[in-house]
């Protein structure tokens, strides 16, 4: 399913009613500014609103306009880059951190859900680890280990899921859950409001002051917010120009939503060992359910075969769920996965000290997004918080240098794209919805041609740190290769690292 602009939708995003925010309108004070109206952003707008704190929360779009809206929506604490592999960055008292972390995150969403009577589906269900195929059932034996040594109990060894055809043997993890993201995100956010908050829409931050006294957020038209904290929960920080995108990656996970009936698919959480895995659940809408299956990653602005993806995707749903009718929904998401697999929240490096971040989701974003609440109203309010180590954005893991090398080596091959031909020769080559990168003397152009014809021509150059975009066909946006910064057909900008649109061609 595709909306009118072209981009894919997610379930979501097609039932759900978010309300509708003012742009903000003239200079602002409070106690606390969040930046970001995703699950980061407004599970701390309401825990600190609920602690009696002036809250502002502004974003560019609307309430879970950005990858909060594009989730599958698992809460788990089976985390997806496994214990196994946790422990060995973190040792055993990281990895206990880490699923006790995301275990609280989804009994904080659960009484929320009571307190605020939201009805957004919360239901516990268990997850299920099952093999991809040629591994070894071994990784099942060691990862039930490591889990068990990271403090989860109620996992167990089973001979085979629910859903036969998933084979077996695998692991089963107690007390996972779901929800209706939006639905969540639409009933916090009318929270914060009631408590005192205020939340704007349309209100782009071009950047982040950390003044001596009290840090600013300055808008693209001149606004000024001051706050005593500041708390950037953009999904990539807008505050740090370098620092925290060396220590991780941005990917483009792709997601379908097919049609099967109601009851057909034992309600539960499924994750495979492939890499990239697998991840499927089901989420029930009037008359049927929506099985909803993700997958197929690949690193942002490095692919353009989103079609390929889906298709991939489809042959797997349908050779495992023979069930699933046609699909309705298509659509695709950013990850961003950290070096040592854990999260940054915290303090933001570049900004001490009245400065916070939220990044590094890991395809955990819900459950993660919701720690962030916790850890950063303890962290400004200057409680302690035993989690606060693990997740400090400030933290170098030694044994994850191999890691960090390969992706900023990654990182550094992009630029060979500054020489490279451009992709056609002449904006006449492009199609209509369609843009490509072409060659201009010594620069490169970023050239979209409408759906009515007109070329609509800007500079290739992301506005974050120089690399060439590349044209996404499916989102119909010109991607970062290098960090992950997103623009639209025409520039504007829709993933941050970068917080400025591509720039004007100027004439020769």
């Amino acid at each position: 399913m595709q909306s009118d602009s072209g981009h894919t939708t997610s379930v979501w995003m097609a039932t759900a009613d978010v309300p509708q925010f003012a742009p903000l309108e003239g200079d602002a004070s409070a106690d606390v500014c969040v930046i970001g109206a995703g699950i980061a952003g407004l599970s701390t707008a309401y825990l600190l609103a609920r602690e009696g704190q002036r809250v502002i929360v502004v974003d560019d779009g609307p309430v879970g306009g950005g990858e909060s809206g594009r989730t599958t929506a698992h809460l788990a604490s089976a985390l997806d880059d496994r214990f196994l592999r946790i422990e060995k960055y973190h040792g055993e008292r990281g990895a206990r951190i880490a699923a006790e972390s995301h275990a609280a995150a989804i009994d904080r969403i659960e009484r929320i859900v009571a307190d605020e009577e939201i009805a957004c589906d919360f239901v516990r269900l268990p997850g299920y680890l099952f093999l991809a195929p040629g591994d070894d059932a071994d990784l099942l034996d060691h990862e039930l280990e490591a889990a068990h040594r990271a403090g989860l109990a109620d996992v167990s060894l089973e001979t085979t899921t629910p859903v036969a055809s998933l084979g077996g043997p695998c692991l089963r993890f107690g007390r996972q859950a779901q929800f209706h993201p939006l639905r969540y995100l639409a009933a916090l956010a009318r929270c914060i409001v009631r408590d005192g908050g205020a939340i704007y829409s349309g209100t782009h931050i071009k950047g982040v002051e950390a003044k001596p006294r009290r840090p600013q957020a300055k808008t693209d038209d001149g606004k000024t917010i001051t706050a005593n904290a500041i708390v950037v929960a953009t999904n990539s920080p807008i505050s740090d120009y370098v620092t925290m995108h060396t220590k991780q990656a941005p990917y483009r996970t792709f997601v379908i939503g097919a049609r099967v009936p109601s009851g057909s698919v034992p309600a539960g959480l499924y994750w495979d060992t492939g890499d990239p895995y697998h991840y499927v659940r089901v989420h029930p809408v009037a008359g049927h359910d929506v099985l909803i299956v993700g997958g197929e990653d690949h690193k942002t602005g490095q692919k353009d075969d989103a079609d390929e993806r889906f298709a991939r995707l489809e042959a797997w749903t349908r050779e495992r769920f023979p069930v699933a009718e046609r699909t309705e929904y298509r659509w695709s998401g950013q990850v961003l996965e950290p070096v040592d697999l854990m999260g940054f929240i915290g303090r933001d490096p570049a900004n001490e000290p009245a400065v916070y971040i939220c990044t590094g989701d890991s395809g955990q974003g819900m459950t993660h997004g919701t720690i962030a609440g916790i850890l950063l109203t303890d962290l400004i309010l200057g409680r302690e918080n035993p989690w606060e180590a693990l997740y400090d954005p400030s933290r170098v893991t030694l044994r994850a240098t191999l890691e960090f090398a390969k992706e900023n080596l990654n990182v550094a091959a992009q630029y060979k794209d500054l020489v490279t031909p451009g992709e056609v020769s002449s904006p006449d080559e492009v199609e209509a919805g369609h843009g490509a990168v072409i060659r201009r003397g010594v620069r490169k152009v970023a050239v979209y041609r409408d759906e009515g014809g007109t070329i609509h021509e800007r500079s290739a150059v992301c506005t974050h740190l120089g690399c060439i975009v590349a044209w996404n066909s499916t989102e119909r946006s010109w991607d970062c290769p290098c960090h992950g910064s997103r623009f639209d057909p025409y520039g504007k900008v829709v993933n941050g690292p970068a917080i400025s649109e591509l720039e004007a061609v100027r004439e020769e």
